[in-house]
């Protein structure tokens, strides 16, 4: 254990050593500094740092911030301990200050008497100066003690010495000869049969492969037979139904818009208008009003999302806003001076009863994708991550695709129940759809349809496919032969099945970037650097002590 401690300080040209065996050593430039620096470049005044001795090590208990102090060209922290040949360097001058133990013990090398207390550097020096001193003698006495021994062996001894170590030399020459020329037909054996193992690896390999490229096309039509229902079993839990009410406000005052008519019956966004009928003109515009007692405008809608980590949820912009596709809500919007608020915007997940509040992050412009999210503090663990497909290759015409939505919304739904289950779920709750989902989510019947097609057509921002899906199918992931998302539906044409259409999902990645999200590799990347990074800092900290 030490017993005090040597500072060797540097003040420009100026060198010194210092010996301390205090308790508690201040260094600094003031009168109450055991060791004071006097020089116009040293930083400040006071006290610059404080060293204590604790069981034999000091550690630095204190240190003015001011001077940006840094030990061995690392910053400086409180409660460090000082080892040998330790460095704290003054910022911006030429003053450091270097520190050695008052003892330096073996681990190799121990006597049973007291040991002077020398610094290291000062044995180390000794030893060097002992051993050039010493080297001459020693090949003097050596050389001398050879020339004597010379002298008293007779020459018959030396006559069979040499005879002895002839006949030694002959024998190992031979013994190496016969050795080599067994060896050499050794090796010239192993060739031959290593030649003939090649050849039948040779052949083995090609049997294995052939082995191998029908095990490999009996598995891809295994796999493209069971695909959807591996899907289903693996992410059906992550595709989510999406459920939302809006209703028209006056855009100057805010307030709600109202029919003017109390008696009026509101329109069904999910009826075709007179304007989209072809065998009647455009009837008259409902008249809308801020005051009055007429029912409010008000609006419900449904669609399909799918979780990509994080909380993060994937969808279409037309799901989360969907007064920008109907024309007859625009044209009341445009005839009352009003405009859309969304009242309400949740989404079911399979097995799960309530409903997750969604936030909007971001929209797409020329894409009809959008971004949302919920907390992650409420996403249930069992809630999958679906992966995403950014190799472009992944779509191509013929490859198998699976959708995984809610095409009809609710009664998609209750035609999977018994006829007359469904009846009376309709009897209770057919007034009200919010609460027929309601119902359905704690019911756990909210279960996404999987289908399977190919793919009939593509380009660089549409993918064509003939898997199954209707009205509510919109911002369903689809999935290609891997069992990764590469598109996101937003066409459906329910007179045509082979042209549903598909956004390639590399959209819809920059914008989950935009809105701060982190692929699970690249989180797994973080995750892991911070591992490495904790690892480094305790095996330092380990060391130091």
């Amino acid at each position: 254990m030490a017993v005090g401690i040597i500072i060797h300080i540097t003040v420009g040209t100026e060198k010194r050593t210092e010996f301390f065996s205090d308790e508690r050593i201040r260094i600094g430039s003031d009168e109450t500094s055991d060791l004071q620096i006097h020089t116009p470049n040293s930083n400040g005044g006071g006290m610059w740092f404080d060293l204590e001795n604790a069981d034999g090590v000091y550690r630095i208990t204190d240190f003015n911030a001011t001077l940006n102090l840094s030990i061995n060209q690392k910053p400086i922290r409180r409660f460090i301990a000082i080892a040998d040949g330790d460095v704290i360097d003054v910022d911006d001058s030429d003053i450091s200050f270097s520190f050695f133990s008052l003892e330096t013990k073996s681990s190799l090398i121990t006597t049973n008497r007291d040991q002077p207390h020398i610094s290291r550097f000062i044995e180390d020096a000794a030893l060097e100066s002992a051993t050039s001193a010493k080297r001459d003698d020693a090949k003097a006495f050596l050389r001398e003690f050879v020339r004597e021994l010379s002298r008293e062996i007779s020459w018959t001894t030396k006559a069979i010495a040499l005879v002895l170590a002839v006949a030694f030399i002959t024998g190992a020459l031979y013994i190496g000869f016969a050795v080599s020329s067994e060896l050499r037909e050794s090796r010239e054996q192993a060739e031959k049969q290593s030649a003939i193992i090649a050849k039948l690896e040779d052949k083995l390999d090609q049997t294995n492969g052939q082995i191998g490229e029908l095990d490999k096309s009996n598995k891809d039509m295994m796999k493209t037979v069971s695909l959807a229902p591996n899907l289903r079993v693996e992410y059906g839990s992550g595709v989510c139904l999406i459920v939302g009410v809006y209703d028209l406000v006056d855009k100057k005052s805010g307030k709600v818009l109202r029919y003017a008519d109390p008696q009026a019956l509101r329109p069904n966004p999910y009826e075709p208008t007179q304007s989209e009928d072809p065998s009647h003109p455009a009837g008259p515009q409902i008249g809308l009003t801020t005051e009055g007692n007429g029912s409010t405008v008000e609006y419900d809608f449904i669609g399909t999302g799918f979780h990509v980590g994080g909380g993060y949820i994937v969808t279409n912009r037309h799901v989360v806003q969907p007064w920008e596709e109907d024309d007859q809500v625009k044209q009341m919007m445009q005839a009352a001076n009003g405009r859309a608020r969304l009242k309400k915007l949740v989404i079911y997940f399979p097995n799960f009863a309530q409903p997750f509040p969604l936030k909007v992050r971001q929209l797409g412009g020329r894409e009809d994708l959008a971004i949302a999210s919920i907390d992650q503090a409420m996403l249930p663990a069992e809630v999958p991550t679906i992966p995403l497909d950014m190799d472009s290759g992944s779509a191509a015409i013929g490859k198998t695709v699976v959708t995984m939505g809610y095409p009809s919304g609710p009664d998609r739904l209750l035609a999977m129940v018994d006829d007359d289950e469904a009846k009376s779920i309709n009897q209770r709750f057919g007034n009200s759809r919010q609460n027929l989902i309601n119902f359905l989510a704690q019911s756990q019947k909210i279960v996404p349809l999987t289908t399977q097609g190919a793919i009939t057509d593509l380009d660089a921002k549409r993918i064509v496919h003939d898997a199954k899906t209707a009205e509510g199918g919109s911002g369903a992931p689809l999935f290609g032969q891997a069992g990764k998302v590469i598109g996101v539906n937003f066409g459906v044409f329910t007179e045509n099945t082979a042209a549903n259409m598909a956004i390639p999902i590399r959209f819809a990645v920059d914008l989950l970037r935009k809105a701060g999200w982190k692929s699970p590799e690249e989180l797994k990347q973080e995750s892991d650097g911070q591992t490495a990074e904790s690892n480094s800092n305790t095996v330092a900290q380990t060391k130091e002590k």
